[in-house]
């Protein structure tokens, strides 16, 4: 965490950090496109790959996307907090990825957690760490 995590819990850890109708920074201006997989769906599509006869690259990733600014609206929803975004200069990466399935829905794979749901497992264990990091600075400075 504080800085080094994939956008999902970087997002989650900016709404756990602030308080209720406090704004955060995201880079650029939202639009950028993404789709984001849960752990528990790609290590099952890692598995199913690994028992079947596919030979060469396979993509394994959840079939939704939604814009960054989505990915912050679901993380505030799933935290009941109401966001404001402050959008800033920044590394934004590629306007939007495509890919297709196709090969791994072959062997039967399929995503069992979209965004909301992902989150939904995410943002609390984030936000725990938040509070445990808050009361060791707390603690350093008595």
């Amino acid at each position: 965490m504080g800085g080094r995590e994939k956008a999902p819990a970087a997002i989650c850890r900016k709404v756990a950090e602030v308080e209720n109708g406090g704004t955060i920074e995201i880079w650029g201006d939202g639009t950028a496109i993404r789709s984001y997989t849960y752990i528990d769906d790609m290590i099952e599509g890692i598995f199913l790959l690994m028992q079947s006869d596919l030979e060469g690259p396979v993509n394994i990733g959840c079939p939704q996307y939604v814009t960054v600014a989505e990915l912050v609206s679901t993380v505030a929803e799933v935290a009941g907090k109401r966001i404001y975004i402050r959008n800033i200069e920044g590394p934004v990466g590629v306007q939007s990825r495509n890919f297709s399935n196709e090969r791994i829905y072959s062997i039967g794979w399929r995503a069992n957690y979209y965004l909301r749901d992902g989150i939904a497992q995410t943002y609390p264990w984030v936000a725990s760490q938040v509070e445990v990091q808050r009361a060791l600075e707390l603690k350093e400075r008595l």
